[in-house]
C-alpha cells in the first residue's frame, strides 16, 4: 500500500498541531486513535511523550486506539505496555492475517504463530484490549484449509476481544495479483471464501465480538460469538448454497482501494 510513499517518523511539532487543535474543537474528547500506517513501530521512548501530550492538551482522555504489526509489540515490555496502558492506550488491532506459520510466511507478515501468541500474552497481561483480523481467501487455494483451521486454533489460544474477518481482493500493481496471473497463486473462488470461513468459524472457541467487512457476503457481526456461533455456520452454510457469487465478483473487482 505504501511502496511508493518513503516511510518516515513525522516530526513532533507535527504530531502535536493535531491534540492542540483536537483541544480547541471538542475539549472534553475521550477518545482518539493514533492514525498513520503502525504509530506503535516507535520505542516506547517517542511513543509516551505522544501519549502524555495528549493527556495533557486533552485532561478527560480515557481511550486511546491504535492499529499495528505484531513485531511492534516486541520491543516492549510488559511493564512499558502496562504504563501504556496508564496513559490511555487501552486498545490495539493487531493485523495478523492467519495464524498459520506456511501463509503467514507465504505474504511476507515476518512473525510466526509463535510470535503471536507470545506477544498477545504480553497484551493480555499488560491489560490491554486487541483485536485479530483473519484475511479470508489469503492462503489461496492450496492451503486454505490449514490457514483457516491454525488460524482459528491460534486466535481461541489468544483470546482478542475482537476478531475481525475481511475477504482477500486483489489489487492491481501488486505482487500477489501478478502471482495469480502467472500461475504461482491460486485465488479462492466467491463460493469457496465461505466455506473457508465457515471451517474458520467452526474451529473457534473464543468468545469474542465478532466482526465482518471487506466484501463480506452477508452481515455476521455482532458480539457473544460463542452465543450466536450456530446462527454464523447456518448463514454461511446458506450463503454457500444460495449466494448471489456473480454479484460478490462484481464487487470484489470493482474495489479500487481499501
Amino acid at each position: 500500500m505504501y511502496k511508493r510513499v518513503p516511510f518516515r517518523l513525522q516530526p513532533m511539532e507535527w504530531i502535536e498541531e493535531d491534540p492542540r487543535e483536537i483541544a480547541e474543537a471538542m475539549p472534553d474528547a475521550t477518545t482518539i486513535q493514533l492514525l498513520s500506517a503502525n504509530p506503535l513501530c516507535m520505542t516506547y521512548d517517542k511513543l509516551a511523550p505522544i501519549l502524555e501530550m495528549i493527556n495533557r492538551y486533552l485532561p478527560k482522555m480515557k481511550y486511546i486506539y491504535a492499529c499495528t504489526r505484531v513485531t511492534d509489540i516486541a520491543d516492549k515490555t510488559v511493564d512499558r505496555l502496562k504504563s501504556l496502558k496508564e496513559m490511555g492506550l487501552r486498545e490495539i488491532s493487531l493485523g495478523s492475517e492467519s495464524g498459520d506459520d506456511w501463509t503467514l510466511e507465504r505474504v511476507n507478515k515476518n512473525c510466526t504463530a509463535a510470535d503471536i501468541t507470545e506477544q498477545c500474552a504480553k497484551l493480555t497481561e499488560a491489560g490491554i484490549d486487541f483485536r485479530l483480523c483473519f484475511l479470508n481467501g489469503v492462503a489461496g487455494k492450496e492451503h486454505s484449509m490449514d490457514h483457516a483451521i491454525h488460524s482459528a486454533e491460534l486466535f481461541s489460544l489468544c483470546k482478542p476481544m475482537l476478531v475481525g474477518t475481511g475477504g482477500l481482493t486483489l489489487f492491481p500493481d501488486t505482487p500477489l495479483l501478478e502471482e495469480a496471473k502467472r500461475g504461482e497463486f491460486a485465488p479462492l473462488t466467491e463460493k469457496e471464501m465461505p466455506i473457508e470461513l465457515k471451517v474458520f468459524v467452526e474451529h473457534l472457541t473464543c468468545d469474542c465480538y465478532f466482526n465482518t467487512h471487506h466484501t463480506s457476503g452477508i452481515h455476521l457481526s455482532g458480539p457473544d460469538f460463542l452465543r450466536r456461533k450456530d446462527k454464523i455456520i447456518k448463514a454461511l452454510d446458506h450463503e454457500i448454497r444460495h449466494g448471489d457469487m456473480d454479484r460478490l465478483a462484481a464487487i470484489r473487482r470493482n474495489k479500487r482501494t481499501l
